[in-house]
This record gives C-alpha cells, sequence and structure tokens, in this order.
C-alpha cells in the first residue's frame, strides 16, 4: 500500500498551495496593521503564548518552546515577562521535577487575551463586511475545505 506522501502532488493543489500561502501572508500583516499595537505592549510573540497557555493549561516552558519552534531560553524570558505583569501564573513545581512548574493564564491574562481576540476578529469581520453578496458566499463554501486543511 502506497502512502499518500510518495504521489505526486498535481499541479492544481501547488499552484492553489501557493495563492492560500500569499493570501494568508497579507490577510495576517493588515490584519496586524489595522489591529495597532497589542494592548500594554504586548509583543505578538507573547501574545501567541497566551494564547496556548491558555488552550493547554499547567503546560511548561519546554513545551511551548517546542510548540513555536523558539529556543527555550527565549521563551522562557518570555514567559517571564508575562508572569512579571500578571499575565501567567506559575504552579508549584513538579515533584519528578523541580525545575518544571506549569503555567496558567490568570484572571487579569484572560480578560487581556479575550480584548486582543475580540479586536482581532472585528478586524476580520470588518474587512468581510465589505465583500459583496457573491464573494461572501465563496468564502463561505471555502470555510469547510480550510478548516479541513487546518486539521491535517
Amino acid at each position: 500500500m502506497s502512502n499518500t506522501e510518495d504521489l505526486p502532488i498535481p499541479a492544481r493543489a501547488l499552484a492553489l498551495s501557493d495563492d492560500l500561502r500569499l493570501a494568508f501572508k497579507r490577510l495576517l500583516r493588515s490584519m496586524q496593521r489595522e489591529g495597532g499595537e497589542l494592548e500594554g505592549g504586548m509583543s505578538m510573540m507573547q501574545y501567541m503564548l497566551l494564547a496556548l497557555i491558555h488552550e493547554q493549561p499547567g503546560i511548561g516552558v519546554a513545551a511551548l518552546a517546542r510548540l513555536q519552534n523558539v529556543r527555550g531560553p527565549t521563551v522562557s524570558a518570555q514567559v517571564k515577562s508575562l508572569a512579571e505583569t500578571g499575565l501567567v501564573e506559575r504552579s508549584a513545581p513538579d515533584p519528578q521535577d523541580r525545575r518544571r512548574s506549569g503555567l496558567q493564564v490568570s484572571a487579569q491574562g484572560l480578560v487581556m487575551l479575550e480584548t486582543l481576540r475580540a479586536r482581532r476578529r472585528d478586524t476580520l469581520a470588518r474587512r468581510i463586511a465589505r465583500l459583496n453578496p457573491q464573494q461572501m458566499m465563496a468564502l463561505e463554501a471555502a470555510m469547510q475545505p480550510l478548516l479541513e486543511i487546518g486539521q491535517a
């Protein structure tokens, strides 16, 4: 039985992949510009770490670094900053490995995360609202395949 990764990729899929990557890149950049500064001088890296910690309460710094494909000391410094500003809390050290403590988003961090998410959602919703009805229908039709691509 052959693995699907061994099969040649159709030219149409390659072209759509290039177009989709470019569209996402442009969309992300424009949302970042329109969204303006993150609250309280928070960096995009800190925002992404805060979101990951919220999605995976108790996660450690090493696991965050692996998920973000960033060096441990870099993530450690960012987490330290988030903790100092009261956005993240550390749990008691792990009894098996005293160097590791789990991370949780604080109540203040959750408010910040929800504020930032709402701002990003609103920025994107404003862009979608400018589409004509046919474009909006095409976007709706594309949602399921895009979600499936994201799951793979």
